[in-house]
Order: C-alpha cells, then sequence, then structure tokens
C-alpha cells in the first residue's frame, strides 16, 4: 500500500492519505550506486591485493596477486594460518612454501571471485623460457590438488621475450596466461600475439 498527500486546503497541515495501489519499486539511480558499483557498470572489476576481506568486501570478478601483495596479507594476524599451512607443506624448500603460499591466497579468493584469479610466476625466472613453464605446470598442479580447476587461473608472467614463448607454449597446453611488465608497444604486440 502506498500513500499521497493530501493538500486539498492550503491552511491545513498535508495529510497522508492510503490508496490501494501497489508499491511502485524505486529504480536505482548512478546517483544510489557506490563508486565500485558505478564501475562494474563500465567494465570488469579485478582486485589487485592478496588480502581476501579486501576481496570480500569489494566482489570484484577477478583478482591478481604478486608476490608483494601476498607478502602483505602474509603479514596480517587473520591470515597467520595460512602461512602456518604453507610453511608445513613446503617443509623447508623456501621456493615450494613460496609457490604453496600464493596458491593457498589465491584458493581462498577462488572462493569468492566469480572470474579469474591470476597467480604470478617468481619473477627470477623472467629470462628462463623452460624455468617459467615448469614453474607455472608446478603451480597449476597444485591448484588442481585443492581442486582449483586451471581453468579459474591466469599464470601471470613478465612480458619478457622468454616469458611470450613460456606464455605461447602455456597456451598451447590450455593453460591461460596473463602478461605483464609491458613497457613497449613491442612487447605489447608480442603479448598480443600469444
Amino acid at each position: 500500500m502506498t500513500t499521497t498527500v493530501d493538500k486539498s486546503s492550503p491552511l491545513q497541515k498535508p495529510q497522508l492519505v492510503s490508496t490501494d495501489q501497489p508499491p511502485l519499486k524505486k529504480q536505482r539511480t548512478v546517483s544510489d550506486l557506490n563508486q565500485v558499483d558505478q564501475l562494474k557498470q563500465l567494465t570488469t572489476v579485478v582486485a589487485d591485493t592478496g588480502d581476501v576481506n579486501a576481496i570480500k568486501k569489494f566482489s570484484p570478478q577477478d583478482a591478481t596477486t604478486n608476490p608483494s601483495l601476498i607478502y602483505k596479507a602474509a603479514v596480517m594476524p587473520e591470515y597467520a594460518s595460512i602461512v602456518d599451512d604453507a610453511v608445513a607443506y613446503g617443509k623447508g624448500d623456501l621456493a615450494l612454501t613460496m609457490d604453496k603460499l600464493a596458491v593457498a591466497f589465491g584458493t581462498e579468493i577462488s572462493k569468492i571471485v566469480p572470474g579469474y584469479v591470476s597467480t604470478e610466476v617468481d619473477a627470477r625466472l623472467s629470462f628462463d623460457t623452460e624455468g617459467t613453464i615448469n614453474k607455472a605446470r608446478d603451480l597449476i598442479k597444485m591448484y588442481d590438488e585443492v581442486g582449483v580447476k586451471k581453468d579459474r587461473i591466469l599464470i601471470k608472467i613478465a612480458a619478457t621475450w622468454e616469458g611470450v614463448q613460456a606464455a605461447k607454449q602455456l597456451e598451447k597446453e590450455g593453460i591461460t596466461c596473463n602478461l605483464t611488465l609491458i613497457f613497449s608497444i613491442a612487447q605489447a604486440i608480442a603479448c598480443a600475439e600469444v
């Protein structure tokens, strides 16, 4: 039931009068939306963080991480159990521990975002095609071990010549890649041709 204002007498205070009309549903306008929701109407929102709680707050379509973002999240008290599990998994192997940490955060993020989660290959492999390919396969295998399928994961690779070659091979294997650190038109063209 809706109400209307009875303004029949200018000397009396307006009265609310009930009608038998069903209430009208108010349509949301752009001014009713916060900035993130407005942005979502124009583009795909991608979170660039390892902070799972921040991702929950903004509900992006996709998320991307990198080692510095994972580090920022890993030192937060609420993620101590994720760090502890990764350390236990790595059994003293630092590289394995770091990979597990990235995958553990990515797994948690994949429970929130409906789209892709991007996980970065160790930047020290930027000029090593075979090393990048092997690391990407390892990350995909680690995701698969915890039930996250490769069609939800983007493997983030530096857009060096070697990284582009690795991405070409990985894409042939059905592993989707996200090339990063693009600073020139030549790099952008090479990435577009993957």
